[in-house]
């Protein structure tokens, strides 16, 4: 049984070395086709890279004895952004072309209505593949936000920072790691970031045009947040307030026996 289970991780491990070559191997086509300076060569292997390694080290820690079909569509997806990434940093010394920016980032966003269902389908949902699908869209978010905001002012940022910075503001106050009701609203501004981002990257627009695509976004954004944070900080004090009341009854309880 041993061998079987190493033989099944060598095997999922090995599916993340095919998806950090096939990234490398999208770098040489955008590098051939447009030229792409150092800058994106080496953020583009830095993304390859450091994705192959979080990858690795979270498949060995959850077990799983295989990838899966959804994994496979989000790890393409990935793909998709590390080349996003790469263009998003070789821009800094010259703009890359925008309908292979727009192609790539469409893709990918279009492929990210697809991995759940696809989970679903086949029945190979998993807290990994939904922490992998999470973390890819929260760094395509990023990546944009960068791009956008060399046009619109450094502002855009808060886009791509504000789930980084929720992540981080949990660390100080657990009850925001407490599990949130399901919302359509909340899917429907995540979605909507990256469809206006994209917007406003596109140039396909007018610049205030495109200023208030991705003032709509913001504002959505942290209504969106505010309103989860509110809730969660709301449930946390009804749970605070359970805990003291079973402690006082629990003090009661002990007053009378003896």
């Amino acid at each position: 049984m041993a061998l079987n289970n190493t033989y099944d991780a060598r095997l999922v491990q090995q599916e993340t070395a095919v998806g950090a070559g096939v990234q490398i191997l999208l770098l040489a086509l955008l590098g051939t086709a447009i030229g792409m300076g150092p800058a994106g060569w080496l953020t583009g292997l830095a993304f390859a890279v450091a994705s192959w390694a979080v990858l690795s080290r979270a498949l060995h820690r959850s077990r799983l004895r295989s990838f899966g079909p959804a994994n496979r569509v989000t790890l393409g997806r990935a793909t998709l952004v590390g080349g996003v990434t790469a263009l998003v940093a070789d821009s800094f010394e010259s703009s890359p072309p925008v309908t292979l920016f727009v192609g790539l980032t469409a893709v990918a966003l279009i492929l990210d209505g697809v991995d759940g269902k696809v989970a679903r389908a086949t029945g190979t949902s998993t807290p990994l593949g939904a922490r992998f699908d999470m973390e890819v869209d929260a760094f395509l978010i990023l990546v944009l936000s960068v791009y956008v905001s060399m046009q619109q002012g450094p502002w855009v940022l808060l886009i791509g920072g504000m789930r980084y910075a929720f992540v981080a503001a949990a660390r100080v106050w657990p009850w925001l790691n407490a599990s949130l009701p399901p919302s359509t609203a909340r899917k429907t501004v995540a979605a909507m970031q990256g469809i206006c981002l994209l917007l406003a990257a596109s140039d396909y627009l007018p610049h205030s045009a495109s200023l208030g695509i991705v003032v709509v976004a913001l504002s959505s954004l942290i209504w969106s947040f505010g309103r989860d944070v509110l809730w969660l900080r709301r449930t946390s004090r009804v749970r605070d307030g359970e805990v003291e009341e079973m402690l006082e009854l629990e003090s009661e309880r002990e007053t009378v026996a003896s």
